[in-house]
């Protein structure tokens, strides 16, 4: 039985928290909450399950106190990128493995002044550190990266997202973190402290896939590019003015030796349809090379009832979970999983 830790009980935090008692072979050790309305309830309540007989906590001395084997640690992405760090510092210190769906995906790929305190927090309390999920932490590194197995010779590898946030309901995150509804004339995201948070994140997909196929990275192109609402728009999280950014696309280009290239494009949008789209929530995947390979991958929610952003969250905490019992029998330090049989560099 392992004992786990839930960290945080956000849409994602809930997820995990469900599935986690559910699991007969997980054992519910803990649930750190940042809210002092939801310290002292049982984790039960705070997911929908019958109690537990585990109270959640705001104090992390508490957290890093109990006799737990993993923490799944779930808040939102923070800005700026690297404020979480000292928290999992001390749980990994504190001798508890760290499954994280907001970061850690590869820490190598910043300087040594972020990598090396957590290489040392797993070094001191014989833990192990992974980001997983979906993007990053699954699709392009376990799926996308073993396609181009079937590669002869690799020129290019274009991954493009969309994600439909019109039913997402935190404004929070939609206007904070996705950056909707900003006035670009006031402040052009694209250049300020989100798009540097967000390069942070998923420039780490981009070292890794150097890495996998076994090519050294150059440099890295950023190219963001902002769509206007064309009117007020409703959306579940709000109202978006007229004229305010309605859609972000995050995009960077990768070049690598041996005149390897990857660009990921990363649109989140409060509508598909201002881009000529009408399918939500989608990987579009073009590996040129011998030969060229095409692949479409969609997430999607079955229950028409339920809103579509519950596919995305079900399927980052199940590519999470199942990571529990390959980090917990790892030896000390960063984890990932290297996609078996990827295209290898020469």
């Amino acid at each position: 039985m392992i004992k786990v830790v839930q960290w945080a009980t956000g849409s994602m935090g809930r997820t995990a928290l469900r599935r986690i008692i559910d699991a007969p072979d997980l054992e519910l050790a803990g649930v750190y909450v940042y809210s002092d309305k939801k310290n002292g309830i049982d984790a039960g309540q705070l997911c929908k399950r019958p109690d537990t007989g585990v109270l959640a906590t705001n104090n992390i001395k508490e957290i890093l106190a109990l006799d737990a084997d993993l923490v799944i640690h779930t808040p939102r992405i923070t800005l700026p990128y690297d404020k979480m760090n000292a928290d999992v510092i001390r749980l990994l210190e504190s001798g508890k493995n760290v499954i994280s769906t907001a970061g850690f995906h590869y820490p190598m790929a910043h300087d040594e002044n972020y990598w090396a305190p957590l290489k040392a927090a797993c070094e001191k309390g014989n833990a192990t550190l992974a980001g997983l999920g979906v993007n990053p932490g699954g699709f392009i590194e376990r799926i996308v990266l073993a396609a181009t197995g079937f590669s002869a010779e690799l020129d290019s590898i274009t991954v493009s997202e969309t994600v439909d946030a019109s039913e997402m309901v935190s404004k929070e995150f939609v206007f904070g973190l996705m950056g909707f509804g900003a006035d670009p004339a006031v402040n052009d995201i694209t250049k300020g402290p989100l798009a540097g948070m967000y390069t942070a994140l998923f420039s780490e997909i981009l070292h890794f896939t150097g890495k996998a196929l076994n090519v050294d990275l150059i440099d890295i192109t950023p190219e963001h590019a902002l769509t206007l609402a064309p009117h007020d728009m409703e959306i579940g999280a709000g109202t978006i003015k007229q004229g305010t950014v309605a859609a972000t696309e995050w995009r960077w280009t990768a070049r690598y030796t041996q005149d390897v290239s990857f660009t990921l494009s990363i649109l989140w949008t409060s509508d598909p349809k201002l881009h000529g789209k009408d399918t939500n929530g989608h990987w579009v995947v073009d590996i040129k090379g011998r030969p060229n390979m095409t692949m479409t991958f969609t997430i999607d929610e079955g229950d028409p009832s339920k809103p579509q952003s519950r596919a995305l969250t079900d399927a980052t905490v199940s590519g999470a979970l199942r990571g529990i019992h390959d980090v917990v029998a790892a030896p000390a330090g960063f984890f990932a999983f290297y996609p078996s049989g990827a295209w290898q560099g020469q």
